[in-house]
This record gives C-alpha cells, structure tokens and sequence, in this order.
C-alpha cells in the first residue's frame, strides 16, 4: 500500500496494483483481486502495455476462479495489447494454455506452450522453460501420451523444485495425476498430500483445494468413501475462495464416490453403497456443461448411469464421448453399456461391449513394455474385465470362458518389452540405492526421503525408456488343447468378484466347473501363509509336529476346494502326471505344488496359456520345453550353471556345490565374488542361474524387492538392465516367489521381473522355507535339470525323492 501511494506515475501505481491483485488471488481473496484489477482498467491514463498487464493478470485471476470464458477473453486481449514484450506474452500464453487445457481444447494449449517454450529459451531464464515445458508434458498426459507426459515433467522437475517448494508442489500435483493414470495410486496419493500440506503451508488456499480434487478422484478407483469425504472438503475450500466451477468439479467427483456401490474393489471386493441423491447429478452436471468442462459432466453422468444399472433403475441416456475424452471417460462408456446388457440378460452382447473397452485399453497400452505400468494400467480395464467374466461364465461354454480367462491373463503380458540401451544413471541410481539399503534397519529404507527420491527417479526412467517390440495375441481354446498331450491338463482359474470358476482342459476336451467352497478358500490364504512361514520356523521340539498337523488340515482341505473337484471332471477320465495352471491374483502366492491334489505331479504357473503354448514352440534348456524371450549365447569357456551365494545364508555353500556337482560346466560365486554386476553379467552367459541369497518384498514396489548380495540388493530393476537373461532361474531366497495384486487381477513381483525379461521359467517359493529343505531339494532339482528334465519335471522328481514337499513352484513354462 506504502509503495502503491508513494508512486507518483500512473502506471507503477497499476502494476503495484496488478502485483498485489495476484497476491490476494494466492491468498484466497480472489473477488478483492478482481476488483482491484478492474478498478485500474477503468482509469485512462495507462499505457497499452501496462493495460495488457492488468488486462492479463484479471484474466489469470477469473481462471483461477472457472471463469474460463471471460479469462480466456482477457487473456486474448492482453496477448494482442503488449506483442513487444515476449516474457509477458510467454507468461500470458503459459495462462491461457491453462484454459485450454481445463477445456480439451489441447491443439491450442500445445500451440500456446511451445511458442511460450520459444520465447523462454531467447528471453527468459532455465525455470521458466523448465515450468513450459512441465505443461507441455501435462498437456501430452491430457492426451493419452502417458510415457511423453512423465519424461518431460520429470526432466522439468529437478530445475522448478530448486526454484522454490511451492513450485515443486505444484509440479508434484501434475505429476500425481500421471501417476493415477498409471494406476499407481498410492504414489500418486502420497504426492498429492505432501503437496496439499505444502500449499496449506505456504497460504495458498486455491492449490490446496486442486490438490485435494486430485487426491479425491485418485481414491475414486479404491476406497470411494474417503473419495466422497475428501471432494467434499475440497468443494467447501473453493466455494470459499469463490471458485464456482471448481467447486463443481469437485461436487462431481464426491457424487461419482457416492455413486460407486457395487463396484468391485482392487482387493476384489464389493463396494457397499453410500448415502446419495441421484437427483443432485443433474444440476451439477448442467453447471459442469456450462463452464465448459464437459468431460467431467459426462463422467458424472455415466457415473450415474452405470449406478442405476446395477441397482435396477430405469435407464436414462447414455452420453457419448468424443474421440478426444479422456480414457477414463470413455472407459466408463463402455462400462455402462455392458452393465446394461449383463442386467438385461444379454450376456453376448454384454461380452461385445466389454471386449471392446478392452481392446481399445489394449491398443493405447501397446506402446508400454515397462511390467511396472503393464501391471498399473490394468485398472482402467478392471471393471469391464469382471463384467466379461461373469458374462462368460454364465454362459457356461468353456470355449467362452476360457477366452475371457486368456484376456485377463494377456492383459498385463501381452506386450513383448524392448530392452532398454544401457543406462549409466540407472546404474549410479540403483547402486546408491543399494547403499541406502544396506545402511538402514529393516525396512526403514524405504522411507528415507533419498531412497524415495531415488525409487522415483528409476521407476520414471523405465517407464520411459523401456518401449516395446512386438505385440502377443491370445489362442482359443481349440490351440490350447492342441498344445496338450494325453498326460497334460490345464486348469484356467477365472475370478468374477462374486466367486471362483475353472475351466478344465484335456487333449481330449474341455469342462467348466465352480468352485463351491470358494468362500471358505478365500478365507483360508492368508492363514496358509502363517502355517507355512510356522512351519518352516518351527523344525523340532513338542510344537513341530502340531504345526505339521495344522498345514497338513489346512493344505488338504484347500486342496478340495481348489484342485481336486476340477481334476474330478477332467474329460476323458485321465490322472494327467503335468498340470499347467494359469490364475488370477486373488490365488496369488497359493504353494500349489504342496495341494495333496497335484502331489506327484509336475505343476507349472503359467503367465497365460497364450504365453505357455508359444513357448513350447521355442527352443529349451535340457528338457525346457517353453523357454520364452531371448536365448543367452554361450560364451567360450562360460559355464552352464552360475550359482551365486548372498552373505550370511545358511547351507548356501553347500546348497551351491552340491547344485553345480550335478552339471559338466558350472561355477559357484560366493563371498567378495557374488555382487550385483557379477551376477549380472552371469546371466548374460549362463542358461541356468541359481541365487541362494536373502530375499526381502517390496509391497508398495515389487520391482524393489531384494535378493542380498555381497554388495548389496539385487532389485527387480535390475533385471531389466541385463542384455539377456538365461532360460531357467532357480531363486533360493525367502519370500522370492512372493508377489504384489493390482486391481484384482495384476500379480507382480521377482518372479514377474525375470519373466518379463525374457527368463523360460523360473522356482521360487513365496514364502520362507527352511534351509536344510531348501539345499537338499534344489540339489535334487539340478540333478534332474542336468540329466534333461524340464524344470517342472525336475522339481516333482526331487520331492519324489528327497520326500521333502516345499512351497517351490515353477512359473512360467516348466515344461
């Protein structure tokens, strides 16, 4: 005010004015702002160019409010009023891009942000190109570019958050909606609450309310009651500050929350209903049309129309989207005309509807090898994928459901990756992530700011660096059971949310059955994973042989549940000695090997039959059939087998001599010998790698599980850096088989990782088993893998023998 009076010349007493106008806009007193801008434009004696600086901070101001209309106006009029001054015309574009944005209107926001970018990089300073170009992979996210979107903002990130923490926050809002898109809510989630407490902090009430929004329709996907309470605070902040259309925005989104009852969860469960007036969707939606932000109205009204197809209400118009919708938009389109036609009885035409939101999530994701987002992405598909499963399964064709079977498992490994070139940040990132590890206690790691920072940082570079290079389609289920011999039988596992079905198949036919006890099952898991751990702690004394008994009871009787009425139907009465299994990622981390109903057979976990039978066509290892990816060369004098010892594994030596004992060519890597790198480029040369090491789960990043070795973690990360990976891996490690579920179906972990990469098929256990039986049985299983057995064959062989029943499995092609 001191500044404003003391300023004898007009125009420094408007630009004071224009400057403490977006001052009280940052600190939520958007109408004083506005009036203060429109009291100095209503005065004669400014100059053109102070007048566009009023003229554009009155627009920002009304933008800020959604008032998209007469933002956009003032905007335009300050652009056209100061041509000569290409910092504030960059900085007036860089607003407009905004509207443009808010709008769909993406063309014009990218035209806006690359002539800003020009402007910036011959006038400016590196923040600011660094904050146009941040928009412009903002805008690229609005388009459906996932993987441009996260490589510009992340470059952008480093510079806008040296420049102040309120920018970085700022940056971290958009980045978390890249986040959400890529179905990785709780990092997306965690951003956007530091960023809220940040702009809290910082007194700027307007972002924290847009950080809020984001974070409400984040938890729409899981958990769509903090979603309604959170949308609903967010619409109160910005009813407050005066925002209207925000506030619309938000109200929106806390009715998408309320109407969500009868979802299917990603824990697979079904959302129960919330208290909400379908009546209150209209208006909203109307004031959503109005300030042009038609997306959002259409989501809404979708939103209400599947609502009221799942609770048997009368129909009402089914909005369509255009090509330029967001694809969470245009999913729920298909979402809602498949709901319609399962509650109306037509099953078909409800597995057509599904198919196609399917297959249009197929085709924008082809375009990601990365397994971190293949798994991520499958949220969008989720819903309309248990729609066609249970359309399938009410069929009751096998054909049909086994087809929906495959588009559940293709889901996530239908894209072959394209390694990515060797990476030297990658490289210095994962080995100081390696050092943050080894320094902290248990898990703490994990939430130390650096090791975050650095977990970010790698995570984005392989989403972006890690393209694809070729495209697997599904079989039916006539090559599917052409694949099969007279002693093999599949057994495809399919989740509905409301139960559990298997279609059983044999070269001589296929038969649908249900799992009736799958209640019992379900609730049974977690306890099995107890007993196993017990039992493996638990090796003598009065309390071994009542653990034993415990696992026994529960194995049996999840063994009838599960395994023995499908195998019961199996056509043509065969008793087939090889199961080949595929299942969804509520069964995730079953020992199915131990199921007295498989005992004595050889099991593999195939990633999907598509995968299975196409490996079989390839070349293997000694007996391994289904080697899938690409084949390791042998190296002069390189040997077959490579076991690598982690420190302080008990029996690892032994486990390891007796392992490379049964091959002509193999070498032991253990002590100072067996780090990461050394390991590494083993794997380039080896056709069987064994790691007997540590192994700790990364819950909330798989790919950061960890096998210790001598300098460190070997990470899922990794792997990807590996030019080749060998046909078999042998993982002796606790927890190694152990893997995360996402949205229901997507199951990743270690063992994913080498799949992924190339590996044929890979043993590892998901939960602890006990050293004495871990060296003795793997030993038995090098024995059979170096006289020619494949590898599923091979670990049947060495249970027959040692007498040892262990929670090892094979996943992928063992056979």
């Amino acid at each position: 005010m001191d500044a404003a009076a003391s300023g004898a010349d007009d125009n420094l007493r408007a630009r004071i004015a224009g400057t403490r106008a977006f001052v009280l806009d940052q600190l939520g007193r958007p109408d004083e702002g506005e009036a203060l801008c429109r009291r100095v434009l209503a005065g004669d004696a400014l100059t053109a160019h102070t007048r566009g600086v009023i003229e554009g901070q009155l627009g920002s101001i009304l933008m800020h409010r959604g008032r998209l209309d007469e933002g956009l106006e003032w905007l335009g009029r300050a652009i056209d009023t100061i041509p000569d001054d290409p910092l504030a015309v960059a900085n007036l574009r860089m607003n407009r891009s905004l509207v443009a944005m808010q709008r769909g209107q993406l063309a014009a926001a990218t035209a806006d942000l690359e002539a800003a970018v020009d402007a910036y990089e011959r006038h400016g300073d590196p923040v600011e190109v660094a904050e146009a170009r941040h928009n412009l992979g903002y805008t690229a996210l609005l388009g459906g570019d996932l993987v441009r979107a996260m490589r510009e903002m992340g470059a952008a990130r480093p510079v806008i958050a040296a420049a102040s923490a309120a920018n970085a926050a700022i940056g971290d809002v958009d980045m978390a909606e890249a986040l959400r898109e890529a179905g990785l809510v709780t990092e997306a989630e965690r951003l956007l609450r530091e960023a809220a407490r940040a702009f809290h902090a910082n007194g700027m009430p307007q972002a924290r309310a847009e950080a809020e929004l984001h974070l409400a329709r984040s938890l729409l996907r899981h958990d769509p009651a903090e979603a309604a309470r959170v949308a609903g605070r967010a619409a109160r902040h910005f009813t407050a500050l005066g925002a209207r259309s925000w506030a619309h925005r938000a109200r929106g989104v806390q009715l998408r929350a309320q109407l969500s009852g009868g979802t299917i969860d990603r824990a697979g469960r079904a959302v129960a209903d919330l208290r909400v007036d379908e009546r209150d969707v209209a208006p909203v939606a109307a004031s959503l049309t109005r300030a042009g932000l038609r997306s959002d109205a259409i989501a809404l009204r979708l939103t209400r129309e599947l609502w009221r197809a799942r609770h048997g209400r009368s129909a009402g118009r089914v909005p369509t989207p255009g090509e330029t919708a967001p694809l969470e938009v245009r999913m729920l389109a298909h979402e809602v005309r498949a709901e319609r036609a399962a509650r109306a009885g037509r099953d078909a035409q409800a597995r057509r509807y599904a198919a196609s939101g399917i297959d249009e999530l197929a085709t924008w994701r082809a375009s990601f090898g990365s397994l971190d987002l293949q798994t991520s992405l499958a949220m969008h598909g989720s819903t309309l994928m248990l729609t066609g499963l249970r359309a399938a399964v009410r069929s009751r064709r096998p054909d049909v459901v086994f087809e929906w079977s495959e588009r559940a498992r293709h889901l996530s490994v239908q894209v072959v990756p394209l390694r990515p070139p060797p990476d030297p940040e990658q490289a210095a990132d994962l080995s100081e992530l390696r050092l943050l590890r080894a320094d902290a206690a248990g898990d703490d790691w994990t939430s130390d700011p650096r090791a975050i920072a650095l977990g970010e940082r790698l995570r984005r570079r392989q989403w972006t660096t890690t393209g694809a290079a070729d495209l697997e389609r599904p079989v039916d289920l006539p090559a599917a059971a052409g694949a099969l011999d007279a002693e093999t039988a599949l057994l495809s596992y399919v989740f509905t949310g409301d139960g559990v079905s298997c279609v059983v198949v044999t070269a001589a036919g296929a038969a649908l059955g249900d799992l009736a006890g799958w209640a019992e099952a379900r609730t049974s898991l977690p306890a099995l994973r107890s007993d196993l751990d017990m039992s493996a702690a638990v090796r003598s004394g009065p309390m071994a042989g009542v653990v034993r008994a415990s696992l026994q009871k529960r194995l049996e009787r999840l063994s009838a549940l599960i395994v023995d009425r499908p195998l019961a139907v199996a056509p043509g009465a065969v008793s087939p000695r090889r199961v080949v299994i595929t299942a969804p990622g509520v069964l995730a981390g079953l020992p199915w090997a131990m199921l007295p109903g498989l005992e004595g057979r050889a099991v593999t976990l195939a990633t999907s039959m598509s995968h299975w039978v196409r490996g079989r066509g390839e070349g293997g290892l000694a007996g391994v059939e289904g080697s899938a990816g690409p084949v390791a060369p042998s190296a002069p004098g390189a040997a077959t087998t490579v076991v690598a010892v982690g420190p302080r594994v008990a029996r690892g030596m032994e486990e390891a001599t007796l392992a490379v004992a049964a091959w002509d060519a193999g070498i032991v890597l253990s002590g100072a010998e067996a780090t990461v790198d050394a390991v590494a480029a083993a794997a380039t040369t080896s056709e069987v790698l064994h790691i007997s090491a540590h192994g700790r789960h990364a819950l909330d990043n798989p790919l950061f599980s960890g096998l210790q070795l001598a300098d460190g973690a070997l990470f899922g990360y990794d792997i990807d850096r590996m030019p080749t990976v060998p046909r078999a891996v042998v993982l002796s490690a606790c927890e190694s088989g152990r893997s995360a579920v996402r949205w229901g179906e997507e199951a990743v972990g270690m063992t994913r990782a080498w799949l992924h990469a190339g590996a044929g098929a890979v043993v590892a256990a998901p939960v602890v088993v006990a050293d004495d039986d871990a060296c003795e049985l793997l030993a038995a299983l090098h024995t059979g893998l170096a006289a020619g057995e494949a590898p599923a064959v091979a670990l049947a062989a060495a249970s027959a023998r040692t007498g040892i029943r262990s929670p090892f499995l094979v996943h992928g092609n063992g056979f």
